[in-house]
């Protein structure tokens, strides 16, 4: 190695290399996958004119995966249901994409941003354009796996994003209102966790941070965890908040109490004395006001709104679910498949 540079200058240089490597890396397989999208683009269009044209309807699809594997037997992505993606796919944009100008741009911004399994698991589930586009942003700003795309589908984080129940039009500044708004949903769904209905609320906050990055993944992108019953010492007395977290983007901690009954006013009252020490003792000179987010079983929306309407700290009220299992007591009074079976057979006969 040269002399008049340093092991920490090559060090350095070396890791700026890398880097532009990792980007190159990043553009050949976006731009891979753009000609991928435009060729079921095109392949979509190209069967429903066809289809248009022709009385074969869907036999044309069969025949012509037949035809096209025959041809290309090395080549993915030509069987009879895959084909029928390409022609979904175009017939669910079209509407949207009217010139080739248009078709280019599109698909170089949005859905080329995507894999292919991802835009099918939104064609074949989002109910119109304004959700299929709000997931594929979604998917690229938090650069979801199919698996994770396949959770929020299932868990209808469109109906959920910025439903809570919140007083932030006229406790947090604009923009930070509104981008607080959306980080937030109602219901939450924590789908990973089991239990009888009588659960308590130390049991879900325990099973919570067992699945913690299951946890994360529902709360949202930005969320980072600071503690579980973490301590704050008031006036001599010791007070435990349920779950804090910090986040990034918006700047605050965030103060999450967890209430396994329906809501009741007095809970936002008690939150409410939670951020106003949050503020105190954590909060620095550069971070923004600190956030509740009240987490009930049931609640009425309009005792929710009536509650924060004049409290001043920022804080939301949703709920939230989990899978509840039977309990024994419960499982044994029910039939079993064997006696229903039974059951059936005598009214038959009568």
């Amino acid at each position: 190695m040269n002399s008049n540079l340093s092991i920490s200058e090559y060090k350095e240089w070396l890791e700026e290399v890398k880097r532009k490597v990792r980007h190159s890396q990043l553009r050949s397989v976006i731009a891979a996958n753009v000609v991928l999208i435009e060729f079921y683009w095109d392949l979509g269009r190209m069967i429903v004119e066809k289809q248009a044209q022709s009385k074969w309807g869907d036999k044309i699809i069969e025949q012509l995966s037949s035809d096209l594997k025959s041809e290309f037997p090395g080549m993915k992505g030509l069987s009879r249901s895959n084909l029928s993606y390409a022609k979904q796919f175009y017939n669910f944009y079209s509407s949207i994409v009217q010139q080739p100008v248009e078709q280019s741009e599109f698909i170089q911004q949005a859905v080329g941003q995507i894999p292919w399994g991802h835009n099918v698991l939104i064609i074949t589930k989002a109910k119109d354009l304004e959700e299929a586009n709000f997931y594929i942003s979604q998917t690229i700003e938090n650069g979801w796996s199919r698996d994770s795309l396949a959770l929020q589908l299932k868990s209808n984080l469109f109906g959920r994003v910025g439903k809570s129940v919140t007083n932030f039009s006229h406790t947090l500044p604009q923009p930070l209102s509104e981008l607080a708004q959306q980080t937030l949903k109602d219901p939450y769904v924590f789908d990973f966790l089991n239990f009888t209905t009588e659960v308590k609320e130390r049991d879900i906050e325990r099973q919570l941070m067992q699945h913690l990055t299951k946890f994360l993944l529902e709360l949202g992108k930005g969320f980072a965890f600071v503690g579980q019953q973490y301590h704050l010492e008031i006036g001599e007395s010791d007070y435990y908040l349920d779950l804090l977290f910090y986040h990034i983007h918006l700047k605050c901690y965030v103060v999450i109490e967890l209430k396994n009954t329906k809501f009741v006013p007095e809970y936002a009252g008690k939150l409410n004395f939670y951020l106003s020490a949050v503020d105190s003792i954590l909060k620095r000179d550069n971070d923004n006001s600190t956030i509740g987010i009240l987490l009930c079983r049931d609640k009425n929306n309009l005792e929710a709104e009536f509650s924060l309407r004049d409290i001043g700290k920022p804080m939301g009220i949703s709920e939230f679910q989990f899978t509840e299992i039977l309990p024994d007591n419960l499982k044994s009074s029910l039939p079993t498949v064997e006696e229903l079976e039974e059951e059936l057979k005598r009214l038959e006969e009568k």
